[in-house]
């Protein structure tokens, strides 16, 4: 096993660096008394976002016939242009669903599993999309199949080799995560899509937590099923998501709910589009709201701001490892975290006992001053 890097020192807070951080977290409408570290879970909304989205959900009202039967296919439209631009990839590969729940539903449910298939996967994985998978499994006698991963994480080709070595002539499906959402840990999905395409394997990726917090280029990944979230790291009104399917799959998606969209007397777009993303009557707001979460980041050369959050989620890393003694999942290397990360903590340790030592180290302190989205700092867990 490689030997792990020494830790790189320490990053440097200052009162400029909480001005910055002060003025940035301003901009958000999170509770001042509250310090919110999770942004992982549902995600924050800024100011102006939020303010775009009551918007559209104003114009939505004042001439709903207006919005829903005239309006809202060019509006769908350039919402999804904005998105794929951003994702590198092309407009009518993907669609806005609610959430990345939503979207690998669409995925499980519509790929034709036989009796006996396996679906491989991690031990790392969303409890929800497990779940999925298994309900699937149960439906058509397949099976999912959770890799261990090695602990702790150094060596990104170990990653590889241990998840590879549960390809059997039974998987079907490789599902994967592109961050954790239990562990925070950024996995090597570049080189298993490559293994998993040149062995007939279908690779479906849990990108929620990757918009926004890391660099998506879906085109030069040449995944065949991506779903992610707006929402979270993005930014953008809550209920904003998407599914991003390669072109030569899209014929194998269902819809889960069959309407206007199936079989059209009218289409707006392709048979994919139109299935997924003509739903009947809903209130579309959320995802009119991406564009301009794309843009609130663009204009504050967002970047930047990720590297600092980046720094901080080092150095609470840092602190809680001085505290414990307990060295974490992964090395000190921005290949395996990002902006949120997971600090393990002794046996007898609770949530009250990691607050007070937070406190002391004055680690808490930071978190509190940190931009909205940069206060996840870090996913305790008990262990």
């Amino acid at each position: 096993m490689p030997m792990r890097p020494t830790p790189l020192a320490p990053p440097a807070y200052d009162a400029a660096a909480e001005r910055r951080h002060l003025a940035l977290r301003d901009e958000f409408l999170i509770d001042p008394d509250v310090v919110f570290l999770n942004h992982g879970s549902f995600g924050a909304c800024p100011r102006p976002v939020f303010d775009r989205y009551q918007a559209w959900q104003r114009e939505l009202e004042r001439q709903p016939v207006e919005f829903v039967g005239r309006r809202q296919r060019d509006l769908l439209t350039d919402a999804r242009q904005a998105l794929a631009t951003y994702l590198g990839a092309q407009r009518d590969d993907l669609v806005l669903v609610p959430n990345v729940t939503t979207a690998l539903n669409i995925v499980a449910r519509s790929l034709p599993l036989q009796p006996g298939d396996e679906v491989l996967s991690t031990d790392h994985e969303y409890g929800a999309l497990q779940r999925t998978w298994t309900f699937v499994g149960e439906q058509r006698q397949a099976r999912l199949v959770a890799q261990r991963l090695p602990k702790p994480i150094e060596d990104q080709d170990e990653v590889v080799e241990a998840i590879w070595t549960g390809v059997t002539p039974r998987t079907r499906v490789l599902f994967l995560s592109h961050i954790t959402s239990p562990t925070a840990v950024i996995l090597p999905i570049e080189p298993l899509i490559a293994r998993a395409r040149e062995a007939g394997i279908w690779t479906v990726i849990d990108g929620a937590h990757a918009p926004g917090q890391i660099d998506v280029d879906l085109s030069r990944l040449e995944v065949d099923f991506y779903g992610g979230n707006c929402h979270k790291w993005l930014s953008s009104a809550k209920g904003a998501g998407f599914l991003y399917v390669r072109k030569e799959l899209q014929s194998l998606i269902d819809p889960l709910v069959v309407s206007w969209g199936w079989r059209p007397n009218e289409p707006w777009s392709t048979p994919f589009v139109d299935e997924l993303q003509r739903q009947g009557t809903h209130d579309i707001s959320a995802y009119l709201s991406v564009p301009a979460a794309i843009a609130f980041q663009q204009d504050r050369d967002w970047p930047s701001v990720r590297q600092q959050c980046h720094e901080l989620a080092r150095l609470a890393r840092q602190s809680m490892t001085t505290l414990t003694g307990i060295e974490a999942l992964v090395p000190d290397d921005p290949k395996w975290f990002a902006q949120m990360a997971t600090l393990p903590l002794p046996p007898s340790c609770t949530t009250s006992t990691a607050s007070r030592s937070l406190r002391h180290t004055g680690a808490r302190r930071r978190a509190c001053a940190s931009p909205s989205r940069a206060t996840t700092l870090a996913r305790t867990l008990s262990g």
